[in-house]
C-alpha cells in the first residue's frame, strides 16, 4: 500500500466531539491560537494578505473536518472575537460577517464530513459554499441588495487564492494526519 493511501474503512477522523468532552475545548484552544496567529503574521507580511489567502478560515474548516460540527462552530465564532479583543482584526465593520462565514463554515464542514459522511474534498468545497452564502446573505440585509452584491463579488474575486490554497493543502494535512495515527497505532502495538 501507498505511505500516503488509508483505506475508508481505517479512517480516523472525523472525531465528533461532543459538548461534555473535555478534549473539545482543548483541540477548540489550540485551533484558535492558531487561527488568530497565522492571521496576525498575513497581515504584518502585506495589508491584503488576511483578504487574499483567508487564514483566518484554515482551521476553522479543519476543525470542522477533523472534530465535528461543535468544533467547527466553536472555532468559527471565537477566532474573530479574540482575534479582533487582540488586535483590533477584523476590523469592526467587516467582524458580523467574517463571523458568520467562519461560523457557517466549521458548521457546514463538520455536518458534510460527520453527518453526510462526504469525503474531505467534497466537505470543504460545501463548506466554503455555504459559508460564502451566509456571509453574502448577511451582507445583502445589513447592506442592502446592490452593495451587498458589488461587495460580495470583490470579496469572492479576491479571496479566491485562499480558497484554492484551502482546498489543495487541507486534505492534504488530514491525509498526513490519518497515517501518522496509524503509524502511532502500529508502533504502540
Amino acid at each position: 500500500m501507498n505511505t500516503l493511501q488509508v483505506s475508508a474503512d481505517e479512517l480516523v477522523f472525523p472525531r465528533v466531539l461532543k459538548f461534555s468532552d473535555f478534549r473539545l475545548y482543548t483541540y477548540v484552544g489550540i485551533f484558535v491560537a492558531l487561527d488568530v496567529a497565522i492571521p496576525w503574521l498575513c497581515h504584518i507580511i502585506h495589508p491584503l494578505a488576511g483578504p487574499m489567502f483567508l487564514p483566518m478560515f484554515f482551521f476553522v474548516l479543519l476543525a470542522g473536518v477533523l472534530f465535528g460540527w461543535r468544533a467547527g462552530v466553536l472555532v468559527g465564532l471565537l477566532t474573530p472575537l479574540v482575534s479582533y479583543g487582540i488586535s483590533g482584526m477584523p476590523l469592526p465593520q467587516v467582524l458580523p460577517r467574517i463571523i458568520t462565514e467562519a461560523a457557517f463554515y466549521g458548521l457546514a464542514a463538520g455536518l458534510l464530513r460527520g453527518h453526510f459522511k462526504l469525503g474531505v474534498l467534497a466537505s470543504l468545497i460545501g463548506a466554503v459554499i455555504i459559508g460564502r452564502l451566509a456571509a453574502f446573505a448577511g451582507m445583502a440585509l445589513l447592506l442592502g441588495g446592490s452593495h451587498s452584491a458589488i461587495t460580495a463579488w470583490q470579496t469572492a474575486k479576491l479571496g479566491w487564492p485562499g480558497i484554492a490554497l484551502q482546498l489543495i493543502l487541507l486534505p492534504l494535512i488530514i491525509l498526513l494526519l490519518e497515517k501518522l495515527w496509524h503509524r502511532h497505532q502500529n508502533e504502540t502495538c
